[in-house]
C-alpha cells in the first residue's frame, strides 16, 4: 500500500447538481447529486478519506464512452481527466501516465520518445483511465497488451499497486478481484521511429475521418464486434443506417456510431440501441452487446 499526502483541506472544485451533458460526448444527461474536480492525486486522497461510506461513486474521465440517463447521478462523480496528469518516459521504452492524460496526448508522447506500439491510442477518444476499465483498443491493438502495473485507489483513498496478472482482461473486459479505481499506469513499448510513429498516425486518422462522423455529437463505438464479425457491418445489412428516435439517429457514416443530430435526450440514445439491438437478433440471431456504459437514473426513476 502507498502512502498519499494528506493535506489540511480540500483544494479541488465542487459543484452541486452538476449537468452531466456538459461532459459527456454525446451532450445528454441529466444532473449529479455533487461534482468533484480533485486537484490532484493529494487532494482526491483526502475527499475520499472523507466521504461516507456508503456514499454512491462514480469516475468520469472524457465522458466518450458513457450515456448518462437523464434523472442525472446519484452521489458524487470524480472527474479525474486532466487532473492525474502524470507523464514520463522510462527506462526500458517504458511510460509511466496517469489516468487523467488522454490516449490521443499519450500517444503523441509515444512517438516524442521513439516508443513504437502507441499508435493506436490516437484512435481512442478518451482517458488512460477509461481506457483501462474497459480495455479499449482501436486498430488491432488494446491497452493491456501494453500494461505492466497499475495503481488503484480504493473508496477510502488508499493507493495500492497491482500487476497485469492480478486482472482478468478480454477483449473490452478487465476484472479485477478487489474493489478500485485506476489512478496510474506503467506501460511498456518498444523501440522505435518517432516520424514513422507520427505517419502512421495521421494515416490512420486521416482513415478515420473519413469512414467516421466526426464533429458530430457520438459516444464512438456503441456496440462491441461480435465474434467473427462487426457490429457496423451487421446494422448495415439490416438498413438501420439513418434510423432515428427523436434526436438521436444510427450516422449514415458509420453504422455502429449513434449521434445526437441536436435535441436528443439520453432516453432517445438509449432506445435507440435498444431498438437496433431488436433489429439485430431478429435478423441475424445476434446479440449485440453495448460497449458504451449506461449510467444514472431515468426521469420516471427521479420522480417516483
Amino acid at each position: 500500500m502507498i502512502a498519499a499526502r494528506r493535506p489540511g483541506h480540500l483544494r479541488g472544485e465542487l459543484r452541486i447538481n452538476e449537468a452531466m451533458a456538459r461532459h459527456t460526448s454525446w451532450r445528454v444527461g441529466g444532473p449529479a447529486d455533487r461534482w468533484y474536480r480533485p486537484a490532484d492525486l493529494d487532494d482526491l486522497v483526502l475527499f475520499l478519506s472523507g466521504l461516507r461510506a456508503d456514499e454512491p461513486l462514480f469516475w468520469l474521465g472524457l465522458g466518450s464512452n458513457i450515456l448518462v440517463r437523464d434523472g442525472g447521478i446519484r452521489g458524487t462523480v470524480i472527474a479525474y481527466a486532466g487532473v492525474l496528469d502524470t507523464l514520463h518516459a522510462l527506462p526500458g521504452y517504458r511510460v509511466r501516465v496517469g489516468a487523467g492524460v488522454s490516449c490521443a496526448k499519450l500517444s503523441r508522447f509515444c512517438a516524442e520518445h521513439d516508443l513504437a506500439g502507441g499508435e493506436f491510442l490516437a484512435g481512442i477518444p478518451g482517458a488512460l483511465g477509461g481506457a483501462l476499465a474497459m480495455n479499449a483498443g482501436a486498430w488491432g491493438d488494446d491497452t493491456w497488451s501494453h500494461v505492466e502495473q497499475v495503481t488503484t485507489i480504493d473508496r477510502r483513498g488508499c493507493l495500492q499497486v497491482h500487476t497485469r496478472g492480478d486482472y482478468e482482461v478480454g477483449y473490452r473486459h478487465v476484472q479485477g478481484s478487489r474493489e478500485g479505481w485506476f489512478v496510474e499506469a506503467t506501460l511498456a513499448f518498444a523501440a522505435g521511429d518517432g516520424e514513422e510513429s507520427r505517419r502512421r498516425v495521421k494515416d490512420l486518422l486521416s482513415r478515420r475521418n473519413r469512414t467516421q462522423p466526426i464533429g458530430q455529437p457520438s459516444c464512438g463505438s456503441v456496440f462491441r464486434n461480435p465474434p467473427g464479425d462487426h457490429a457496423a457491418r451487421l446494422i448495415e445489412a439490416a438498413g438501420l443506417k439513418g434510423m432515428r428516435i427523436g434526436g438521436a439517429m444510427v450516422s449514415e457514416r458509420h453504422a455502429n456510431f449513434i449521434i445526437n443530430t441536436g435535441t436528443a435526450r439520453a432516453a432517445d440514445m438509449e432506445a435507440l440501441m435498444h431498438r437496433v439491438q431488436t433489429e439485430i437478433h431478429a435478423r441475424f440471431g445476434v446479440e449485440l452487446v453495448p460497449e458504451v456504459r449506461i449510467v444514472g437514473e431515468s426521469v420516471e426513476e427521479v420522480v417516483s
